[in-house]
């Protein structure tokens, strides 16, 4: 497989060194410094892409390959206003976007938990409901995408939750999500229960960005030939 890195950060550095190590190519690394490189003759033979940047850049970044036809793996958050615009192209134009709000396996298998936690506690009404999130003081966007995707889970699963805020709720049908900005964390991600007598939660914590590379790497091997849309449900 011949890929291109689209943000050389520590995610970036960590998917090339994946790729090497499962005899996959690394033809075109693009950053800041040579960002106007990132051209559709540039990313001719390219078989995909690996965009992690940040929420300024991610747009303009994945419609750059999808309007050349290509295949693109991102894992940049704080970009859902245009998420559906992009899936849109992915879906029109021969190219492939496969998305996903965090690439650990683990927190995959969160998701689908958290689903299901939900449904089991609709019926029970003394059980109040929040998710907090933990990352390293240089992550920009709040909440994570992790825990909108947390939040979503529980919104179309318990009657009593119609909206999320990352801020103190006002309303019971609001769902809280505390942010942490602190340290060296990679992402811990909380959902907690509580009645007056008891709570219960789950919890996934990265313990190295490397869960999250891997994951990224897998779907790209996932993507390789395919067209249109694809998430995490798509490969697990």
């Amino acid at each position: 497989m011949k890929c291109a890195i689209i943000g050389h950060g520590k995610m970036g550095r960590e998917i090339e060194r994946i790729l090497e190590e499962r005899g996959h190519s690394v033809a075109l690394v693009i950053d800041e410094a040579n960002a106007n490189e990132l051209t559709a003759e540039n990313l001719k033979g390219i078989d995909v892409c690996f965009e992690f940047t940040t929420p300024d850049t991610a747009t303009a970044n994945v419609r750059t390959v999808l309007e050349a036809g290509g295949r693109v793996v991102c894992g940049t958050t704080g970009w859902l206003e245009n998420l559906a615009e992009m899936k849109q192209k992915a879906a029109t134009m021969g190219g492939a976007l496969f998305y996903a709000s965090n690439f650990s396996i683990g927190v995959n298998m969160m998701f689908k938990l958290n689903k299901r936690l939900a449904e089991l506690m609709n019926p029970h009404k003394e059980y109040d409901v929040r998710i907090e999130e933990t990352h390293h003081m240089w992550k920009k966007d709040a909440p994570s995408g992790t825990a909108i995707t947390l939040a979503e889970g529980i919104i179309e699963n318990l009657d009593r939750k119609s909206v999320w805020v990352n801020s103190k709720p006002e309303e019971d049908n609001q769902l809280e999500i505390v942010s942490h900005r602190e340290g060296m964390v990679p992402g811990i991600h909380r959902v907690t229960y509580t009645s007056a007598d008891d709570f219960l939660e789950i919890n996934h914590s990265i313990i190295n960005r490397r869960a999250l590379a891997m994951g990224a790497v897998i779907a790209g091997e996932y993507l390789n030939g395919k067209s249109g849309v694809h998430t995490m449900d798509d490969l697990l």
